[in-house]
């Protein structure tokens, strides 16, 4: 139900703005696939894209998974024309219940994270899959590792999940309304036992997604309708602005560009775009990321997001935030 009431929410928005169709352009990659423009996702098979991850290996190419009622697959896709060069099937692990986030690691390792639970609390332990990523771009199969998740306060529904690029700790984010916190797991997850992730940090957002810029300073988290970028800060995060997440009919995914320099926001559906827009300030650099962003992501909270999401951003949350809590009052009174 509130994917439902998100996704109609997210139709009254469009409806109302009447935003322009060329929003959602496929656009070519940059060569070597540095600074990528963004693309739509051709593959007819890929209907409910809910991660993206940025290939280590090969430039220009996005991996991405479908939500749940799909199987243990991930999608590579070539980002300068959208389609899929390679379809990995995962073995090794049971049957993925709800696959909702994708992240790469180091030493090239692939985590897909089968984290969602719709109910919020129906199962009392999610997954996370490993796997390398191929060094050959074909389809094939790659056994996984499995490992079992628990959280240390109880049952609840995630849709983000990312691998530090530096230190290979995993860390969840949870999925509230209101705010939810990130989860940081074991040092080293263990495929024998159980893997108690607990919460460390606060997350003012009702988070879809999330990405590690990919010098490991950066944690940017998106929702349905905004995002907020923080100084990673040794796990300590500090909140420094706002991002440029562009209206999607349901924006569930976001990752970093290999080179850093944009972030990379996706969105359920078929032909679904991914849509591009500059990372903030400090996302490549080897030193400590200055305060001042100097790009199109706001470096102050209180200043909000360019110039172009200003023009709808205010009229957009009072479109939404009216839709979504009048359905949520009828649904409850029914």
């Amino acid at each position: 139900m509130r994917r439902f009431l998100a996704f109609l929410g997210a139709g009254f928005l469009v409806g109302a703005l009447a935003l322009p169709a060329t929003a959602a352009a496929p656009a070519v990659a940059d060569e070597g696939g540095k600074g990528d423009k963004g693309f739509t996702i051709t593959d007819s098979r890929i209907t409910e894209s809910s991660g993206l991850a940025a290939s280590h290996l090969h430039p220009g190419i996005y991996w991405t998974h479908n939500d749940s009622n799909d199987g243990p697959y991930i999608y590579a896709v070539d980002s300068s024309t959208g389609k899929t060069v390679a379809t990995v099937t995962f073995s090794g692990v049971g049957k993925p219940r709800d696959v909702e986030a994708i992240s790469i690691g180091p030493d090239n390792q692939i985590y897909v994270g089968d984290i969602g639970d719709n109910l919020d609390g129906t199962w009392p332990y999610v997954w996370i899959y490993k796997l390398p990523e191929p060094k050959v771009l074909k389809d094939q199969t790659i056994r996984a590792k499995q490992y079992v998740v628990k959280y240390s306060d109880g049952a609840r529904n995630a849709e983000s999940l990312v691998v530090h690029p530096k230190t290979g700790r995993v860390y969840i984010i949870d999925k509230k309304e209101d705010g939810g916190h990130l989860f940081e797991g074991p040092a080293t997850l263990s495929s024998s036992g159980t893997n108690y992730f607990r919460p460390i940090a606060s997350v003012d957002l009702w988070a879809t997604d999330a990405a590690f810029s990919p010098n490991g300073q950066q944690l940017a988290v998106r929702g349905y309708f905004g995002g907020i970028y923080y100084d990673w800060n040794g796990g300590k995060i500090k909140r420094k602005g706002r991002l440029d997440v562009p209206l999607q009919g349901q924006g569930e995914s976001v990752s970093y560009s290999a080179d850093g320099t944009k972030l990379m926001y996706g969105s359920e559906g078929t032909d679904s775009p991914v849509q591009a827009e500059d990372a903030p300030g400090g996302a490549t650099s080897a030193s400590k990321s200055p305060s001042e962003g100097g790009s199109s992501a706001s470096g102050d909270d209180s200043g909000g997001s360019s110039g172009k999401n200003l023009k709808v951003g205010a009229v957009a949350v009072l479109i939404v935030c009216g839709a979504v809590i009048g359905l949520r009052r009828l649904t409850r009174r029914s």
